[in-house]
């Protein structure tokens, strides 16, 4: 295509976007009380010139710009075979459900749209029919939960676990009666033309617009398992929302990590496949015994839960090397009897292919990469309360994830309210290496100014000093009072969301506060959310994951209090080895990465409070160091442009206004008739409870 070409096709989709989105165009006719967003129409025209042009483009969108439909809309209509990949599986359902439908029959739009998960998402017929003859459960919900599901497959299309509401979604059975890539028998199955996961991709090869999500977008790069491999080569539009998180996820899969609960996993298959169809063929309790002892001892070799340690942090002389030594070794006698025993059953073949994979993964951890183009990697291990990970993580994705880039030329769209530092894209750039590729922020159009304060209480102590959480629980509880309730407690770890729990259940009681307490942990993150919208006046205390992806509207939620700047912890071995590499290279690496990616991660916070233009609340961040620090001004620079205090008084007099002006609001409204805000083609503020995305 020529220059000329180019430009002409880009003059035409600018005309297109500026008419589709305009007060007379299609999706004003179609939704009622709908208002054009300028930064939105801007994005469209900037998605669909690097569609035309099949470039790269890096786009940051405030919260209530309108980004999803400004990426919708030119890829639906222009993209050619576009993936569409996301932040969580909620937006997943979310863009599948009900935006792109939305689009299609606004625009009537003849594209075709498939939805893709990884392959835990969907019920397997072999290993439902194995659980259900095997009867190896041991709670009474897991017998229920069985009896629901063998009755779900019998009925669903999709085989789609997030259809069957009445299984939690962390329920243990799921593991039961889904496959892995270890254990799918794939052609060799029984059930292989019935297949939900191979149904999914067969449906996904056809379709027009595939939605898929970040994880398994990457998954397919390290382990060949996704349909992606298949899909890539045919698509000329790649698109990621919420990409703030890619550097993160992609760090995991470009990757190796193996662990414990693989090899309990393997040993639990080869005791029941092998009493299932080669019972006199060896002892088989006997047999697995030995392995899961080593799997269970090298878990040992680190006494505390949530412990994350380099290579280099890890005694030699300690238990770990010779837990794992021993690990290697007890696998030798299980595929010993497994080769001769493979013959027998392709389950036994697949469980001998399985242990010699695990152990040679064992094995080459501690090996230096084959290919020394493969870049710098650390090694680290991580221990959960049952299980111990060892990773392999490599110092930049920015090599590898260019290396998938090269070939057929496509557009490759990044997008998410939370890329830059200040307008500034070099720590995500450097991060994917997008080097040199077109770069623009288009800022909220919410008033933040008129819309809520960011309140720095001031007299706080250090962070770091050992009373902090108690003296942030001093100055919030009034603010809390104030509020009535309505509030997000956001805490950079889990011991302190236990702490201000506890103590938050204290306090309440003692001075009559009506306020329920949602707490992480307690249940999950949806139930959460759903439990704190209808009660209208909650407090919801909870760290990572509920900093991003989490969307509360309205009046039940008017204040936001962030205990402390979410700097990662500087003792966490991939940072730590990040930091030594760049400083090698002469940058300092709190400022080149640390203070980055904090920024990002407080603005994915500070984000939760004002997502509607009708939205009015208090952004209360506890941490002194915005203050204190050099480095806080560039911090609240980056911050929404909220009226700025650090007088208690100021913010509840915010509150005493607020509650007299929603009072107000109330009497003069009637009961059917509710407030709205104007329609945006925009899903940035999704009203579905479950559509908890940014």
């Amino acid at each position: 295509m020529s220059d000329q070409d180019s430009v002409f096709i880009k003059d035409r989709y600018a005309g297109e976007v500026e008419h589709l989105f305009g007060m007379e165009g299609p999706l004003a006719q179609a939704l009622g009380g709908y208002k054009p967003r300028r930064a939105q129409i801007e994005m469209a025209k900037a998605v669909a010139d690097a569609i035309a042009g099949q470039t790269t483009l890096l786009a940051e969108a405030g919260t209530g710009t309108g980004k999803t439909y400004a990426y919708l809309i030119p890829a639906l209509l222009w993209g050619g075979k576009v993936i569409v990949s996301t932040g969580t599986k909620n937006l997943q359902d979310q863009l599948f459900l009900r935006d792109i439908p939305t689009i299609k029959r606004t625009l009537r739009a003849p594209v075709s749209v498939a939805l893709l998960k990884g392959r835990a998402n969907y019920v397997c017929h072999y290993h439902l029919e194995r659980t259900l003859q095997n009867g190896r459960l041991t709670s009474r919900d897991d017998v229920v939960y069985l009896r629901d599901i063998s009755r779900f497959i019998k009925t669903t299309n999709s085989g789609d676990k997030a259809e069957l509401a009445r299984v939690p979604e962390t329920a243990g059975i799921w593991s039961l009666v889904t496959s892995t890539k270890d254990n799918c028998l794939g052609s060799d199955c029984q059930y292989h033309q019935d297949c939900f996961v191979m149904k999914a991709r067969k449906e996904a090869q056809q379709a027009d617009v595939v939605v898929v999500n970040h994880h398994l977008f990457f998954a397919d790069v390290a382990l060949k398992d996704t349909g992606i491999a298949e899909l890539l080569p045919s698509a000329n539009t790649v698109i990621f929302d919420e990409a703030h998180q890619l550097p993160e996820t992609a760090s995991l899969f470009f990757g190796d990590t193996v662990s414990t609960s693989q090899v309990l996993e393997l040993c639990r298959d080869v005791l029941a496949e092998g009493l299932s169809f080669a019972r006199d063929g060896a002892d088989w309790a006997k047999l697995v015994a030995p392995v899961e002892r080593a799997a269970r001892d090298m878990r040992l070799a680190f006494p505390q839960d949530m412990v994350r340690l380099g290579v280099e942090q890890i005694d030699a002389d300690g238990p770990f090397f010779e837990a794992l030594d021993a690990l290697i070794a007890a696998f030798n006698d299980m595929i010993a009897v497994l080769e001769k025993q493979a013959v027998r059953a392709e389950t036994l073949e697949q469980c001998r292919a399985r242990a010699i994979l695990l152990q040679e993964q064992y094995e080459n951890w501690l090996e230096p990469p084959k290919d020394e183009k493969e870049g710098d990697y650390v090694l680290w291990v991580e221990a959960f309360s049952v299980s111990l990970q060892l990773h392999r993580t490599p110092l930049s994705i920015a090599p590898i994830f260019n290396k998938q880039r090269e070939g057929t030329p496509r557009a490759w769209i990044f997008t998410s309210a939370t890329m830059a530092v200040k307008n500034d894209f070099t720590h995500y750039v450097a991060q994917m290496g997008l080097w040199n590729e077109p770069a623009h922020t288009w800022p909220s159009p919410f008033n933040y100014q008129e819309q809520g304060y960011l309140y720095v209480p001031s007299g706080m102590p250090d962070p770091n000093s050992r009373d902090y959480t108690d003296a942030v629980l001093e100055k919030a509880l009034p603010v809390i009072g104030a509020a009535g309730g309505k509030t997000f407690f956001l805490c950079t770890t889990l011991r302190a969301v236990k702490h201000v729990a506890e103590r938050l259940r204290t306090e309440f009681e003692d001075r009559g506060w009506p306020f329920p307490l949602f707490v992480q942990g307690e249940a999950g993150r949806t139930e959460l959310l759903d439990r704190f919208r209808a009660a209208g006046n909650g407090v919801l205390i909870g760290s990572q994951s509920f900093w991003e992806g989490v969307d509360v509207r309205g009046d039940a939620l008017s204040l936001v209090i962030i205990d402390k700047l979410p700097f990662s912890p500087p003792d966490d071995p991939v940072l730590a080895a990040r930091i030594a590499a760049m400083e090698k290279k002469g940058m300092n690496g709190f400022v080149h990465h640390q203070l980055p990616s904090a920024i990002i991660n407080l603005k994915q916070g500070a984000g939760r409070l004002i997502r509607d233009e009708n939205d009015r609340g208090v952004l209360m961040i506890c941490d002194p160091r915005l203050i204190d620090k050099p480095y806080g001004r560039r911090i609240w620079q980056s911050l929404p442009g909220f009226a700025r205090t650090r007088l208690e008084p100021d913010v509840l007099r915010f509150f005493r206004q607020l509650a007299a002006d929603r009072k107000a609001a109330s009497a003069a409204a009637p009961a059917s008739a509710q407030t709205k805000s104007p329609v945006v083609a925009d899903s940035d503020t999704p009203d579905t409870p479950d559509a908890a995305e940014e």
